[in-house]
């Protein structure tokens, strides 16, 4: 075997009294992916530390397990949130531009977007949740040997996962958008749209399930600079593909989807070579897979997916039911239902924290330091995603111009923003909760929350729209009050003793 110079870590949570410290870390490994498949090892010699001089990583999980909740939480999750932002202005662009293509376009876009973000959702905070979680309890206990496993586990998953949302949205997505409403010029712009945007969905998953794997052990910096990254190619580089500009022939709706497929696919190999090298303080190589960190994985992720999919297909319903008032009802509630997502992303930096911090400290067996960061960081998202809901619902009009200027269209997204931007308060609390259940490896109360959401606002609002006659206003209503209950639901994990129990092991 060849050897190289040892690898510095790049900030992640490493060691405990029963293992391989950084003071004293173990050999680790650099692996070269090629074609997913095929991995060459290369293993580097263990090189002492020197001991006066703690590294990031030490730093970071004293910080987790002692440091002021707060600001711990505030530095974990600000480079998270920060590059969220950006990804979010990514989709704002977009939708900005297609706006330009007409209503028609836009309500094409409006039909994909739910199951665009079931597939974001349950590969960051579903099954990536399920990766995070593992790997931050993994490494709370100081196993650092099943943390490095856990990365090639999770890589196996996303190429399973992200295969079946490829074959799914190809072969069954004609027939859903149908179902929506889409019809004629909507069902083609729909149909473009997603063959396009799904065809990188393995990518979509290695790349989403990878920074979870680095949020998990603490670094969040790496997975902030690749997102980021993203934002600043996507932004000036879809339109070229949208509108066309010199050589480039103009691609209308396909060259949305073509543009978030090729940055998926540059950031998989970025990260997978970055992984491999062990500077991550996570080493991805090769070994044996074992059931039973599937199953770490799985007994976290799978419930979270499923209440992922539970919340996704709610909007997918309620989407339907909008799609039973027109096109244009169709596309203003595509543009106004898109800040209800907004606020995923922008919860998502405090979440991804929260549940690191939780998972940490339940590893470490400090579960009620576990349960008040659970606690202060629910108020956080609160106030937050309440904040951002208020402006909205007093001046809707900030948000939907920036998409449309049809008199109509405006009308039908005010109706709907006034009424539900005021619940994104209940929408940010719940959320957090959620997370911070995850991270502790308890799933029933968020997953109860999110079922609640299903029956209130989907299987209610349709029965109101459908059989009594009701409008979007009606309809609205239901989705405001399905937030309420979300939150209500998922605050009963603050005070389950099942959830907040010292792990054994």
């Amino acid at each position: 075997m060849s050897l190289q110079k040892p690898v510095p870590s790049d900030g992640v949570l490493i060691g405990s009294p029963s293992e391989p410290t950084a003071e004293a870390p173990a050999p680790v490994a650099a692996a070269e992916v090629e074609a997913i498949g095929r991995i060459s090892v290369v293993e580097t010699p263990a090189v002492p530390a020197a001991p006066d001089h703690p590294t990031k990583a030490m730093q970071t999980r004293s910080a987790i397990l002692t440091g002021p909740v707060l600001p711990t939480l505030l530095r974990l999750a600000l480079p998270t949130m920060t590059v969220l932002l950006a990804q979010t202005a990514v989709n704002v662009a977009e939708a900005y531009y297609v706006g330009f293509l007409g209503t028609q376009a836009l309500a094409g876009v409006a039909l994909v977007f739910p199951v665009f973000m079931l597939m974001m959702m349950m590969s960051n905070g579903g099954l990536g949740s399920g990766v995070a979680s593992a790997v931050a309890r993994a490494t709370g206990a100081g196993h650092k040997h099943d943390a490095d496993a856990l990365v090639l586990h999770a890589v196996v998953l996303a190429v399973i996962v992200g295969a079946l949302f490829t074959i799914g949205a190809a072969s069954g997505g004609p027939a859903l958008y149908q179902a929506l409403g889409g019809q004629d010029e909507t069902l083609n712009a729909a149909l473009k749209y997603s063959n396009y945007l799904f065809a990188g969905a393995i990518p979509v998953w290695i790349v989403n399930f990878l920074a979870a794997a680095l949020r998990g052990s603490g670094n969040v910096r790496v997975p902030a600079m690749v997102t980021l990254a993203g934002a600043l190619v996507l932004i000036p580089f879809s339109p070229i593909l949208i509108f066309g500009f010199g050589p480039i022939p103009r691609l209308g709706i396909g060259g949305a989807g073509i543009a978030f497929a090729l940055y998926y696919g540059a950031a998989m190999l970025v990260l997978l070579r970055y992984m491999t090298t062990g500077r991550s303080g996570l080493t991805l190589k090769s070994g044996s897979l074992e059931g039973r960190l599937f199953k770490d994985i799985l007994r976290v992720g799978l419930p979270t997916a499923f209440s992922t999919v539970l919340t996704n297909l709610t909007v997918i319903v309620v989407t339907g039911a909008v799609g039973l008032f027109g096109t244009t009802a169709l596309a203003a509630y595509g543009i106004a239902s898109r800040l209800d997502y907004v606020m995923i992303p922008i919860l998502f930096g405090i979440c991804t924290s929260v549940l690191t911090m939780v998972g940490v400290n339940m590893g470490a067996g400090q579960v009620a330091r576990a349960k008040r960061i659970a606690r202060i960081s629910s108020f956080v998202g609160a106030g937050i995603a309440g904040s951002i809901g208020l402006i909205v619902a007093i001046f809707p009009m900030l948000w939907l111009r920036l998409f449309s200027h049809d008199p109509d269209v405006l009308a039908v997204g005010s109706t709907y923003l006034r009424i539900v931007a005021p619940a994104y308060g209940a929408l940010g609390f719940g959320f957090v909760i959620a997370f911070a259940a995850q991270g502790a490896g308890h799933v029933l109360w968020p997953f109860v929350g999110a079922t609640s959401r299903l029956v209130l606002a989907a299987g209610c609002g349709w029965i109101a729209v459908s059989y009594l006659g009701g409008g979007m206003a009606t309809l609205a209503a239901m989705v405001s009050t399905s937030l309420v209950g979300y939150a209500a639901i998922c605050a009963i994990a603050m005070f389950s003793g099942a959830v907040w129990r010292a792990q054994k092991g």
